[in-house]
């Protein structure tokens, strides 16, 4: 077993509180993260991926086959795939037939090149015997806001994307970038408004996330004790929490490593060691900057 060595405020606040945490004993989804490499350098990337990024290495087929048969084995529902960009990864159409054959799978993408130069390998994979879901990043209904950090032509890209996949017949969905002081009425309604026009149906699922900010950032956020954990969430709303049914596997160094969730690969307390049996049973403390957005927004990953 892999021992994970944590610092004092692993479970104590600044402020001597005992610090809060979500328990979990079932995983219900595994994610696997595909590795930071990506054809797109986005300055707001919360994995700071990029062309060539090797902060989190690229997974094969051999990587993530053991932790796969685990998962099944533990009980698994669902598997997801993130990175950097998947398709960036050689292998990743192995991995997601390998993995269909047991479970449901979600896969987080840009939508651009590296896709769809690639759509003769996912078509096929509407047979498989589990379905397959896509997720395309677009982060505002506007083409000239999104290509500012994503680059020129990615706005059509991904949703030239979107309508393959939809006419292949895989369920997607859109995530975009949300602010707090923002008009959510309309800037859903234009994002209808694109779906027509690109011949998606106008109930395509959006996904909001607010900014995360890049590996490594320190954020002035207040930190949560168990105190705020029994007063401002219940037995319902803490099972919510994405650690309380979800782990993350990553590349790193050469070794695989389970994480706690797949917002905190940039710290390693969050490693709870190189099996998922084991980083299961274990208390998840809520001292990273992106927990706070869990614990008031209820911001997650998850489609579970």
């Amino acid at each position: 077993m892999q021992v994970i060595a944590r610092a004092d405020s692993w479970s104590t606040t600044r402020g001597g509180d005992p610090r809060g945490y979500i328990e979990s004993s079932a995983l219900r989804e595994l994610w696997f993260h595909t590795g930071t490499a990506c054809n797109l350098e986005c300055p707001f990337c919360l994995e700071g991926s990029k062309p060539g990024d090797d902060r989190l290495q690229l997974m094969t087929l051999a990587d993530v086959r053991p932790f796969i048969d685990e998962a099944v084995e533990l009980g698994v529902e669902n598997f997801s795939f993130t990175g950097g960009e998947p398709f960036v990864a050689r292998e990743f159409h192995l991995i997601l037939e390998y993995a269909l054959r047991f479970k449901p799978c979600l896969v987080l993408t840009n939508g651009t090149r590296p896709l769809l130069q690639r759509m003769h390998q996912v078509e096929p994979l509407r047979s498989a015997e589990h379905p397959l879901r896509f997720r395309v990043s677009i982060d505002y209904p506007d083409w000239g806001r999104h290509e500012r950090a994503r680059g020129k032509g990615t706005f059509d890209e991904s949703f030239q994307a979107l309508a393959e996949l939809h006419q292949c017949g895989f369920d997607i969905s859109v995530a975009r970038q949300w602010s707090s002081d923002e008009d959510s009425v309309a800037i859903e309604s234009a994002y209808q408004s694109l779906f027509e026009r690109w011949g998606l149906p106008r109930d395509v699922r959006l996904i909001s996330f607010p900014d995360f900010l890049p590996p490594g950032s320190t954020a002035a956020v207040p930190e949560i004790t168990e105190r705020c954990m029994t007063e401002h969430h219940t037995g319902e709303t803490r099972a919510q929490f994405m650690c309380g049914f979800s782990r993350m596997v990553v590349k790193q160094n050469g070794r695989m490593g389970v994480y706690a969730c797949t917002l905190v690969d940039d710290d390693p307390a969050y490693n709870l060691g190189g099996t998922l049996q084991e980083s299961l049973n274990q208390r998840i403390m809520l001292r990273h900057h992106r927990c706070f957005s869990c614990f008031k927004y209820g911001a997650s990953c998850s489609e579970i």
